[in-house]
């Protein structure tokens, strides 16, 4: 799985600012980073600071190990992209962006378009829904402009939030994600297109505020948390499903999935304005909990390809984000150190036992001991598995296959590990060493790797 955040603290006017944020992500355990940029009524690329930005993105990214994924959307509702022209600007400067910057290979399009605050209209004068279908032809145009960019290139449809009223005559008129859906694949039936319009959909699964367990289901609402993945692929099938658009096999990235947790008094200086009453805040000790929670759900969710959390850092004002591992001074909270073992027993398979998931671990630079140093009694085995494993190390004679000896121990994936015997003897007979890996919470078939014949001093 992709393992990483949204966030746009990264972004910065200057390489060196850039770089930091991005050692800070890896620090938490993060290996993948959400950046925006947005496209406004005339633009058909990006304005030169903005380039910059994004090549100071593109370039601490590479020097830190971290995979990027750009979204790209309008700023709000009054820069809807409608009609033919705006449409076609959205596309091209999507595409300049992919042109420009070519190893960001992963691009969502758009930001929440069943809401309100970024797509108007949401219904039509009749009461339809009108953003799904407006959405939808955005979505085609950029796919087929992307495509033609770089057919590698990962287009992200969706970025849908996990609720909506689906009231036309409402104070805030949003549509839900049930809806949305529903409408987008009436929208591409209808269209007679035969190329798809996404090759995954983006998601943000949130909680309905930060105190509601992760596992809370939606079975009777039009809402989708990460409880219903069997809804939302259910949706996606019956959307898209006997099309060219795939549907119940569509990959998933959630895209935002955050958990604010309060603020000490100790910190309380480093933050502007009230919180909202609905955010309903932890403490941290729960925070790092339903972190963990979240990437176990969604870790068994079989066509979920990744997990972005909001945000690594918390924003300083209270009204907006604080579900950041660190405060907003870039000291790490009390939550960050569980978080980070959450996404290393995530990336190693061992965060939760799924049903039919079988791991095999492969041994990564095995180093048995030369003939010379086993004779001076050097026992020991240096080797990195692929995932998480439970090894066991064992002496066999070398003529029978008897076993001499055995030794048991666990190891974190793509970690150095040492196995050894340490002084035991194991007698004056020719042996060979075999080491054998499995993994310990979803295993397949054990692997093993055998040394040569070694002869005891």
């Amino acid at each position: 799985m992709t393992l990483g955040v949204a966030e746009d603290a990264v972004r910065a006017p200057d390489l060196q600012t850039a770089e930091a944020k991005m050692a800070q992500l890896r620090l938490a355990g993060l290996t993948a980073v959400r950046v925006t940029t947005n496209w406004a009524p005339g633009l058909t690329a990006p304005t030169d600071d903005e380039l910059r930005v994004l090549r100071n993105v593109e370039t601490a990214a590479d020097r830190n190990g971290v995979e990027v994924y750009v979204s790209v959307y309008n700023v709000g509702q009054r820069t809807t992209p409608l009609d033919p022209t705006a449409q076609s600007e959205f596309a091209q400067y999507a595409a300049s962006v992919a042109r420009l910057l070519p190893s960001f290979d992963q691009i969502i399009v758009g930001n929440e378009p069943n809401l309100n605050r970024f797509w108007l209209p949401q219904f039509a004068p009749d009461g339809t829904n009108a953003s799904a279908p407006a959405y939808l032809s955005l979505l085609a145009q950029t796919y087929d402009a992307l495509k033609a960019v770089d057919p590698t290139i990962t287009v992200w449809g969706g970025a849908l939030a996990p609720r909506g009223s689906d009231r036309p005559e409402g104070i805030r008129p949003t549509s839900s994600p049930t809806a949305f859906l529903q409408a987008m694949g009436t929208a591409y039936r209808a269209s007679g297109r035969t190329l798809p319009v996404m090759d995954g959909l983006a998601f943000h699964p949130y909680p309905d505020n930060s105190s509601q367990s992760p596992d809370f289901p939606h079975p009777r609402s039009t809402s989708i948390g990460l409880a219903d993945y069997g809804k939302l692929v259910a949706l996606l099938g019956q959307a898209f499903d006997g099309t060219a658009q795939p549907g119940s096999s569509l990959p998933i990235l959630y895209d935002e999935f955050g958990i604010e947790s309060a603020v000490p008094k100790g910190k309380r200086s480093l933050y502007a304005g009230n919180e909202p009453a609905t955010t309903k805040p932890v403490d941290e000790r729960q925070q790092a909990a339903a972190y963990d929670l979240g990437l176990r759900l969604a870790f068994c969710q079989p066509t979920v390809e990744g997990i972005l959390l909001f945000h690594s850092q918390d924003e300083t004002a209270l009204p907006s984000w604080q579900s950041g591992v660190y405060y907003a001074d870039g000291t790490p909270k009390s939550s960050f150190w569980a978080v980070r073992d959450s996404l290393s027993r995530t990336r190693g398979g061992s965060i939760a036992r799924c049903d039919g998931m079988a791991l095999a671990v492969s041994p990564l630079g095995v180093r048995f001991p030369g003939p010379r140093a086993f004779q001076r009694g050097a026992h020991t085995v240096r080797f990195r598995c692929s995932l998480d494993c439970a090894w066991t190390l064992e002496a066999l004679r070398a003529t029978t296959g008897a076993l001499v000896a055995r030794v048991n121990g666990y190891g974190r994936g793509d970690t150095p590990l040492v196995a050894s015997f340490g002084k035991r003897k194991l007698g004056a007979a020719p042996v060979r060493l075999r080491l054998t890996l499995v993994h310990p919470v979803n295993p397949d078939a054990p692997q093993s790797v055998t040394s040569g014949i070694l002869r005891p001093a």
